[in-house]
């Protein structure tokens, strides 16, 4: 049986020379995820490459001054946590400075190490996008948020 595919998505995870990860906020209204935290993300428009999504998403939702350097791209690859229906494209990137400016979409950010993972509520899906990319062994992440 092939799957109709909903909707496709471009996540990405940036990680700065700590090691932690830049988590947003999910405003307290957004239709999805509202108090969340997630990454940078967002729907793939008509003609739209993946990558160029990745990149307008990151500085529509954290601005326009940020240097960062991709290191790794997957995809695409099918939700777990939604029945496989959307096709998502993950962009691992290194942040080499400059400063958050979040839009209206979020309310806070923050740099978060492996060790403080666990006491951010997290969107479905992230300790899946983190374990593709291997950035933090899965003993820190939550196994049962994990595909089998």
């Amino acid at each position: 049986m092939v799957r109709t595919t909903e909707g496709r998505f471009a996540i990405s995870l940036l990680e700065n020379r700590e090691n932690a990860l830049l988590f947003l906020k999910r405003a307290p209204g957004a239709r999805l995820g509202a108090d969340l935290w997630g990454f940078p993300a967002g729907h793939i428009e008509p003609g739209e490459g993946p990558e160029a999504c990745a990149l307008r998403e990151i500085h529509e939702e954290i601005g326009d001054d940020c240097r960062i350097l991709l290191l790794n791209r997957l995809g695409p690859v099918r939700d777990t946590f939604y029945g496989g229906v959307f096709e998502i494209h993950l962009f691992h990137y290194r942040w080499h400075g400059g400063v958050v400016s979040l839009n209206d979409e979020h309310s806070a950010y923050a740099w978060v190490e492996r060790d403080d993972y666990r006491a951010y509520p997290v969107m479905d899906g992230i300790d899946e996008d983190i374990a593709y990319f291997g950035i933090w062994p899965r003993r820190y992440l939550n196994a049962d948020r994990l595909p089998r």
